[in-house]
């Protein structure tokens, strides 16, 4: 089973057989002949395993994952991002003749970031190019939303957005590492059946939206709007979880350095889905989607 993230669906953050970490080696006592968990980094020299249960070891060379290395990707990732965002806050104005050119621009460069998160979730290893331009140009059209939002929905919008993002990486944070959420393959499962099914209908809502026009099915505005709005944060809490397991896993498995650039990646496309969630709530709730 996969992640529903792409960029940890290559090989570092995902077996054949399945999560790496979901099985658990057998504990003294139990059944002898009880597969042991496989290490996916069996071919990388630096990742050690006990020889008796095939559990991992620590890493005895310097060029594996640690925390230290996923913290700083993810740092740089997300400061490109917020470094994309002013910049376009202030170079795109979204008055009344800017907004149609301002939104082109901010439209075409989340096209580009699209194709360029694409390109990285297809490639075996990480290019830190592709995902800094990723961070880069979805920052653009980070920056433009918010700078509407602001302007014609409410001054606060914004900040309340960025607080309730950190808030709900905070708390799945503490969920996690207190294992009152467990990540293991009917989460996973649950999850992946989920975000398919609330993708499907916000495509469908938008077809409606542009062919029939109005707010086509009304799932982002009004009742069902605040509804969805909250169901995608939720969403968007359980993708962390997940992104949070497999880190742990590539770090516990001795996933080469270069991966940190894939889990800043991944983290980084959670958090801006958290975010633009949380900014059409804000932006319904104060009277306008």
């Amino acid at each position: 089973m996969r992640s529903s993230n792409p960029v940890f669906s290559r090989r570092g953050f995902s077996r054949d057989s399945g999560y790496a970490g979901f099985n658990t080696a057998p504990q003294a006592g139990g059944n002898p002949y009880a597969q042991a968990p496989t290490n996916p980094y069996a071919t990388n020299p630096y990742a050690q395993q006990d020889t008796q249960y095939g559990a991992p070891q620590a890493p005895t060379r310097s060029n594996v994952m640690t925390i230290d290395d996923v913290v700083t990707r993810t740092a740089m990732t997300l400061g490109t991002v917020v470094v994309g965002a002013v910049l376009a806050w202030l170079a795109l104005p979204v008055d009344h003749a800017n907004i149609n050119k301002s939104y082109g621009i901010a439209g075409g460069a989340a096209l580009v970031a699209f194709v360029l998160a694409m390109i990285q979730s297809f490639k075996r290893k990480p290019v830190p190019a592709l995902i800094l331009g990723y961070a880069a140009l979805e920052g653009v059209f980070l920056g433009v939303i918010s700078s509407a939002v602001t302007t014609y929905v409410s001054a606060g919008a914004v900040p309340q957005a960025v607080l309730g993002t950190m808030a709900v990486f905070a708390g799945v944070l503490i969920a996690y590492k207190t294992r009152l959420i467990r990540v293991n393959r009917r989460f996973v499962g649950f999850v992946m059946a989920a975000a398919i099914g609330f993708v499907l209908l916000m495509l469908v809502n938008m077809l409606f939206s542009v062919f029939g026009g109005g707010g086509g099915l009304g799932f982002r505005s009004g009742g069902l709007g605040i509804v969805f709005g909250i169901i995608g944060i939720i969403l968007g809490a359980c993708f962390l979880a997940i992104d949070f397991k497999q880190v742990e896993d590539g770090i516990t498995y001795g996933a080469p350095r270069e991966e940190s650039w894939l889990a800043a990646f991944g983290l980084t496309m959670t958090l801006v889905w958290i975010y633009l969630e949380a900014l059409r709530l804000i932006s319904i709730l104060q009277g306008n989607d």
